[in-house]
């Protein structure tokens, strides 16, 4: 597409990045076309004297269902503790999926042992789920790796989609462990066994939700703070899978109480909720392999450029999720020096958007 500006700057981080390349990359040429664009946006005629303290334009649900958000619908980014730097943020990640995928086996390994010894398939379900969100942590870890990987003459954007990719993987792997456990259950249901060691079954049960409440505080807030909606995601997988914990503890207070059946039933609902949660992150998972970004990271970058001086009018902001990092590029229009104003504008984004790689300012004389 063929693009009408005076000036376009291209930036790096002023720290060495994942990109170990030894050239440069800044560029500066000037080119004079007469091609109109067809975007019509008002002339921002803001003010530059306040604190960057902008509405992103969106609220969040407050009370008892805010707090239900903010525990299964978590935002993938926060301004306020985001690394900026791709390395640091691939070693914080890879470091949060060893730590989860040690806890989450001790968690396998103590529930299998309790099945074993009381038979249930409730606890059964829910001990090969959790033994699938701990695999699913070596696909997370390989596509972390792959992404810290130089770009080359094939993949010239890297390996970053990567990560997206293994998100497919977590999802077929999930789904394979909800059919398992649902025809365990349903299998139970048609030929009940007795369910032995049922207090057993509900310590299991407890063990299970430490385990996973504990996997879900540390993924996402890893997850958040380097951008990874993949890392949050598993988050908030295994922080459903802490209720469904909760879920084999009610099952065996149904067997003590005389309802022996309440453990394959909990089973099929288990395996039921595993499915429900597949839709959201399969949905989460498909916006990113469309380079679907937050709304509101958008409008982060626009207020970055609305806010330096000389720029008359922003033309067009786009940004994509590359794994956890971000990139993107801008149409602005100025009536000062092109160079100091593409400048300026690309550290201002960059102080408002902390995991940005690489942000292609384009500026035209107004």
């Amino acid at each position: 597409m063929s693009r009408t500006h005076d000036h376009a700057t291209r930036t790096h981080d002023d720290h060495d990045h994942h990109h170990d390349h030894d050239h440069d990359h800044h560029h500066d040429h000037d080119h004079d076309h007469d091609h109109d664009h067809d975007h019509d946006h008002d002339d921002h005629g803001h003010s530059h004297g306040h604190g960057h303290a902008h509405d992103h334009g969106h609220e969040h649900p407050t009370g008892f269902t805010g707090f239900l958000y903010g525990l299964f619908v978590p935002h993938t980014h926060d301004a306020a503790e985001s690394i900026d730097d791709a390395m640091e943020a691939s070693r914080a990640g890879i470091r949060a999926l060893i730590i989860s995928f040690a806890i989450l086996l001790v968690t396998t390994i103590l529930q299998a042992a309790v099945f074993f010894v009381s038979g249930s398939v409730a606890l059964l379900a829910d001990t090969i789920h959790n033994f699938s969100d701990a695999l699913t942590a070596v696909p997370l870890w390989v596509a972390f790796v792959l992404g810290r990987r130089v770009a080359t003459r094939r993949y010239t954007y890297g390996f970053g989609r990567a990560e997206d990719l293994a998100g497919l993987f977590i999802v077929a792997v999930v789904a394979l462990s909800a059919i398992v456990a649902a025809w365990q259950s349903i299998d139970r249901l048609l030929h009940p066994q007795p369910l032995e060691n049922v207090w057993w079954v509900i310590v299991a049960g407890f063990i299970g939700f430490a385990g996973n409440e504990a996997v879900a505080i540390y993924r996402i807030r890893v997850g958040r703070r380097i951008g990874s909606a993949a890392l949050v995601a598993d988050g908030v997988h295994a922080r459903t899978d802490g209720f469904t914990s909760l879920a084999v503890v009610i099952g065996g207070i149904g067997v003590l109480l005389g309802f022996p059946l309440a453990d394959p039933i909990v089973g099929i609902v288990i395996s039921a909720a595993i499915f429900v949660l597949l839709i959201g992150t399969i949905r989460s998972i498909g916006r990113r392999l469309m380079d679907a970004v937050e709304p509101d990271l958008l409008e982060r970058a626009e207020h970055a450029l609305e806010d330096v001086d000389g720029i008359t009018r922003v033309e067009r902001v786009r940004l994509r999720w590359v794994g956890h990092r971000l990139e993107g590029d801008a149409i602005v229009t100025t009536a000062e020096d092109p160079t100091a104003v593409g400048a300026e504008a690309e550290r201002s984004v960059r102080d408002h958007l902390k995991n940005l790689d690489e942000f292609l300012v384009s500026v035209r004389r107004s």
